[in-house]
C-alpha cells in the first residue's frame, strides 16, 4: 500500500475519532503497523472450514435447498466491541418472530452469553459435549425463560483444554452443528483472528461483523475480515489439490498470494476459489455510534475490494445507549429490559435485516410466497435499503445516507467466476 493510500485510508475510513489531525508520518506508521501483519502457517488447519457440501461449505455447488438450521455467526476484529450483547438480543428478537433459534456460545475460554440471559450456572455448557459426557450438541442446549423458542448451548473456558481446543475436538463440534434442532443458530464467536474464530466465523451462513467507530476497532475489523477472506480460498484449494500439505506450511499475507501459489498449479481451484471469494461479503453491524465519530463505510468498502478482494455490506447501527449497561447489570437483554430505548430500537431494526437474509439464505421464500397469495399479502422483500444515519450530515466526505442490503453469499449471484482476484 502507497504512502498516498495509507494517508486516504486514515483521513477518510474514520472521522472526528483520535487520529484527526495527526501527521501524516505518524498515521501511516500506525495504519502500516496494522496492515503488516501475517496469517500464522496452517498446521491444524481444517481442510474445509465446513461441512462439505452443507451449509456455510464456501466450495460447495450444490444449489438444493438444506433443510438445516441457517447459521449465523457474529465475530469481531477485536474485544469489547459489544458482540455478545448483539448476539443475545438478535436470538431474543428472531425468536419473536416465531422461528426456533438457538444461541451457541462459541467464544472459547471467554463465554458469557448465559450469564446475560440469567443463567449464572447453566446445568450443562458446552464443556459437556466437548468431554463427551453427552453425545449430541443438542443435548446441552437449555431453554430459555425469556421465550419459549428460545434456547442456549453456553459456553466453555473452565479449563486450559476446553478453553484451547483441540483440532479434533473442533473438528467434531462444527460437525455436530449439522444436527441442531432449530431454524437458527446464532453463534457468538470469540474476538480476534486466532484459528477458532476463523472457522467458526466461516462455517456460517450468514456472516456478522460487529465494530465500533474507534479507529483500532475499525482496523481490528479490517484485518479479520481479510484473514477469514485467505482462510476461506486456501480451503478450497486444501480440499482438492495435490499441493495441500505444502500450502497448509506455508504463510500467506494476502488473498493474491494464495491465489498467485495455489492457483498457478490448479486452475479449476482457482475459479472455485474466485467464486467464493465474490461471494464472500460479510454485513458489518456499528454499534456504539455517536455523533462525534462515525465509520464511512463506503471507503471502508472500497478498501477490502481493492486489497482483499471480498465486498462488506453496512446491515445496521447501534446507538451508543447507556440502557445497555443496565439491562446487563439486571442479567437482561435489552430488548427485556428497555424494550423502548434507543439501543433496543436499533438491536430490532438489525435483527429485522437479519431476518430478511434468513429467509433469502434458507430457500424460504417460495413457502412464504405460497402463504401470502393464500392470506392476500405480500411476501417480505429480500433486499432492502438502511439508513445510514449521521449526526452532522454536512461534515464534508460523509457517506451516503443508504445502502443496498444484498442477500448473503448462499444466496449472490456470481459476477465473474473468471475474474481475477486484486
Amino acid at each position: 500500500m502507497s504512502e498516498d493510500t495509507t494517508d486516504s485510508f486514515m483521513r477518510y475510513l474514520v472521522r472526528g475519532g483520535p487520529l484527526q489531525g495527526m501527521r501524516r508520518r505518524s498515521a501511516a506508521a500506525i495504519l502500516n503497523f496494522s496492515f503488516l501483519f501475517s496469517f500464522r502457517p496452517y498446521n491444524d488447519v481444517i481442510t474445509r472450514v465446513c461441512i462439505p457440501g452443507g451449509s456455510g461449505d464456501p466450495c460447495s455447488t450444490n444449489e438444493t435447498v438444506s433443510t438445516m438450521a441457517t447459521l449465523i455467526s457474529v465475530a469481531s476484529g477485536k474485544g469489547g466491541v459489544g458482540k455478545s450483547i448483539v448476539s443475545t438480543n438478535l436470538a431474543l428478537a428472531l425468536a419473536k418472530t416465531g422461528r426456533k433459534v438457538l444461541l451457541a456460545d462459541l467464544d472459547v475460554g471467554g463465554a458469557d452469553a448465559h450469564i446475560m440471559f440469567g443463567e449464572l450456572n447453566p446445568p450443562v455448557t458446552l464443556t459437556d459435549f466437548l468431554n463427551k459426557r453427552v453425545a449430541r450438541l443438542d443435548e446441552v442446549a437449555i431453554p430459555v425463560t425469556f421465550h419459549p423458542n428460545l434456547r442456549l448451548i453456553a459456553g466453555t473456558g473452565d479449563t486450559l483444554a476446553t478453553a484451547n481446543m483441540a483440532f479434533a475436538r473442533k473438528k467434531r463440534l462444527m460437525k455436530h452443528f449439522q444436527d441442531l434442532q432449530a431454524d437458527v443458530v446464532v453463534i457468538d464467536i470469540g474476538a480476534g483472528t486466532n484459528y477458532h474464530s476463523l472457522d467458526f466465523f466461516l462455517m456460517a451462513d450468514i456472516h456478522l461483523a460487529v465494530a465500533t467507530p474507534e479507529p483500532t476497532s475499525v482496523l481490528d475489523l479490517y484485518r479479520f475480515i481479510k484473514l477469514a477472506a485467505i482462510r476461506r480460498v486456501l480451503a478450497c484449494f486444501l480440499a482438492r489439490s495435490s499441493m495441500a500439505e505444502a500450502l497448509s506450511n506455508r504463510d500467506f499475507t494476502s488473498v493474491e498470494e494464495v491465489m498467485e501459489v495455489a492457483g498457478a498449479a490448479d486452475s479449476e481451484g482457482r475459479d472455485a476459489s474466485t467464486t467464493a471469494l465474490q461471494s464472500f461479503r460479510p454485513s458489518l453491524i456499528i454499534n456504539r455510534v455517536t455523533g462525534r465519530s462515525q465509520v464511512n463505510v463506503l471507503y471502508l468498502r472500497k478498501i477490502l475490494q481493492e486489497y482483499v478482494g471480498g465486498d462488506l455490506t453496512l446491515l445496521g447501527e447501534i446507538p451508543d445507549d447507556p440502557a445497555v449497561s443496565q439491562a446487563v447489570r439486571k442479567f437482561l437483554p435489552v430488548l427485556e429490559a428497555a424494550p423502548e430505548s434507543s439501543a433496543a430500537k436499533g438491536l430490532m431494526a438489525v435483527s429485522t435485516a437479519v431476518e430478511r437474509l434468513v429467509v433469502a439464505c434458507s430457500g424460504s421464500g417460495d413457502t412464504q410466497k405460497t402463504q401470502a397469495s393464500e392470506n392476500g399479502t405480500n411476501p417480505p422483500a429480500t433486499e432492502v435499503t438502511l439508513s445510514f444515519h449521521s449526526s452532522n450530515p454536512s461534515t464534508p466526505g460523509a457517506p451516503p445516507s443508504a445502502y443496498e442490503l444484498r442477500p448473503p453469499d448462499c444466496a449472490d449471484p456470481v459476477k465473474n467466476p473468471n475474474g481475477v482476484i486484486a
